[in-house]
Order: C-alpha cells, then sequence, then structure tokens
C-alpha cells in the first residue's frame, strides 16, 4: 500500500468512527414535542417562587420561566400532572402548590365557600325580616296613637297626679 493509500484508508476510518460514535450517542427515546398549553396547564396549579400569589402560568420571572422549561421536561418523559405538581411540592413545599394536596383540606378549601354564602343568605334573609316586623309594628301604634290622643293625655296626667301624690 502506497502512503497516499494508508492516509485515505486511516481518514475513512475515523470518518466511520465518528458516524457510529455519534449514531450510538443519540438517545434511544424520541423527542416528544410538548405543547405550550399543556405546560401551562400544568402551571396554572403552581405558584411562584418569587412572586407571592402570582401563578406560574403568568408570572415572567427568570425563576417561573425556568419552572416551565422543568415542566415541559417532565412532560417530555411522559410524567402527568399530578406527578409534577407532587415533585415541585416535595422539592419547594406545600406553598408551590396552588391546591392543597391533602383530601382533608382540598374538600374543606372547596366546601368552605358555599357554607359561608349559605350562611350570608340566611343571615341577610333573617335581617330582612326582622327589619319588615320592626316596620309593621310603629305604624299599627302610630294609627292607635291618632285616633285617641286625647286619652293618652288623661291617662298620662292621672299617672304624674299618682306620683305627685306619694
Amino acid at each position: 500500500m502506497t502512503r497516499l493509500a494508508r492516509v485515505v484508508f486511516a481518514v475513512w476510518v475515523v470518518c466511520l468512527v465518528a458516524l457510529v460514535g455519534s449514531a450510538l450517542a443519540q438517545d434511544s427515546e424520541p423527542v416528544v414535542s410538548v405543547s405550550d398549553d399543556a405546560v401551562l396547564d400544568v402551571a396554572k396549579s403552581l405558584y411562584c417562587p418569587v412572586c407571592p400569589n402570582e401563578p406560574l402560568d403568568t408570572c415572567q420571572t427568570l425563576a417561573c420561566v425556568n419552572w416551565r422549561e422543568d415542566i415541559r421536561t417532565q412532560l417530555a418523559q411522559g410524567r402527568s400532572k399530578d406527578e409534577i405538581i407532587a415533585d415541585f411540592v416535595a422539592r419547594y413545599g406545600e406553598r408551590a402548590s396552588a391546591i392543597p394536596l391533602d383530601p382533608g383540606l382540598r374538600a374543606l378549601s372547596t366546601v368552605t365557600p358555599y357554607v359561608l354564602a349559605v350562611l350570608a343568605l340566611g343571615a341577610a334573609v333573617l335581617l330582612i325580616t326582622r327589619w319588615r316586623r320592626a316596620g309593621a309594628a310603629p305604624a299599627a301604634q302610630s294609627t292607635t296613637a291618632a285616633a285617641s290622643p286625647a286619652g293618652d293625655l288623661d291617662r298620662y296626667r292621672a299617672m304624674l297626679e299618682e306620683d305627685l301624690k306619694r
């Protein structure tokens, strides 16, 4: 073999090794495209770690952008929404979740507004009923008082004289 043939053969072997190496270095998993809607659906259930009471889907801080990319990565790996939320709560605490994970607290937070609405409605009905009764009673008394003002005056005069005698 001539020197030129050896060089060509060496270059060919290096190219072949590079191609085989790059083919082996690729992941066997296909790349899954995750839509922004899927990421924002999960992000709605989480809160920003920096801004108080700011949902993760609307916050534009760098931390939230990184969290959304983390959500995108986990969705691409095939994790469910509940698994991702549980992962964030495990890493960052209960404060990261927009909804309580404890079933008792979740039920309490769901039922409480309805109970308060029913109590407020009951109190309003009770107050309106009392106001109507209170408004009707003085009107009835005023009609009787207007009918006999002289009788009331005589009665008060008699009571006053009685007290003065003692």
